[in-house]
């Protein structure tokens, strides 16, 4: 869909993870901690914790490269107590022209998405709640007609068939992972037409082949899985944004023909989330 000037400025509109990206959703760390541990790489980095200045300019840095590609970033506003708001995408998603505002699985979380309710009614635009059982964008990887769902410890089957009924026109797919992997984006993410990055080890085996139907896969192995190898952001025009310590990664990524942008994000990634976590796309074209 095309976007035109202001009349249509508050459209929204993704198809895919790998579309250019137009409008997105942040939020600065600058209340950033590991408080109650909610994750396995939370429970390694808890005595150290986050150095919030570090996390600041490594966001900040995140974004210049966003911005610099022309896209347009919206930064929700921060509160003291939510120490997780940095990772927007968990607290909704867009599918097609719909952006659905996510039912948390995890109460700590819960405040995060009234902050962005209230931005989106600030800037008229317009959302669906999801009321079912707990569903999170982080588990919600799309591509056309196809959307993938993981079931992990924060998305449920039950709120998968509910989203299904909300999406007649497109195929909700829910793909189960291993419990200790926090979200489907730390180990499957789409980046580009039939390909896409996997950690094999999240999934069953009979999964993985079924996933290799569907596109060539890049397989991405432990040491980089725990560094988030997966979680990067695709802006478009086979540009993808991602960790310097994911060199192997980045060399298949290079090697199939995209323009990989290393930012540093090692601060960030103590929480669990790196790039596609710490971003919630409106727009794509």
């Amino acid at each position: 869909m095309a976007m035109q000037s202001s009349e249509q400025s508050n459209q929204v509109n993704c198809q895919t993870e790998y579309d250019v990206l137009k409008k997105v959703i942040v939020c600065p760390p600058k209340h950033m901690r590991i408080g109650t541990v909610i994750n396995e790489t939370q429970k390694r980095y808890v005595s150290e914790n986050i150095n919030v200045d570090i996390a600041m300019e490594q966001h900040r840095q995140f974004v210049d490269v966003m911005k610099k590609n022309n896209v347009d970033v919206i930064e929700l506003e921060t509160e003291e107590k939510l120490n997780e708001q940095v990772f927007t995408r968990d607290i909704g998603f867009t599918v097609g022209e719909q952006l659905f505002v996510s039912a948390m699985g995890s109460g700590i979380r819960t405040g995060e998405v009234g902050i962005l309710k209230g931005r989106l009614h600030q800037d008229n635009i317009p959302f669906k709640d999801l009321v079912q059982m707990s569903i999170e964008g982080g588990d919600v990887v799309i591509d056309k007609e196809k959307v993938w769902v993981g079931l992990s410890t924060r998305t449920t089957l039950k709120a998968t068939e509910a989203l299904q009924a909300l999406l007649p026109n497109h195929q909700v797919i829910p793909v189960s992972l291993e419990r200790r992997i926090l979200h489907l984006d730390c180990a499957f993410n789409i980046i580009g037409d039939n390909l896409a990055l996997i950690y094999p080890n999240a999934f069953s085996s009979t999964r993985v082949d079924k996933l290799r139907e569907h596109y060539e896969l890049i397989e991405v192995n432990e040491e980089e899985q725990f560094t988030l190898g997966t979680n990067v952001l695709s802006i478009g025009e086979k540009k993808i944004i991602s960790m310097p310590q994911n060199k192997q990664v980045n060399k298949e990524m290079e090697q199939a023909g995209f323009d990989v942008i290393e930012v540093e994000f090692n601060e960030i990634i103590k929480s669990g989330g790196s790039f596609r976590c710490c971003s919630m796309p409106l727009l794509r074209m």
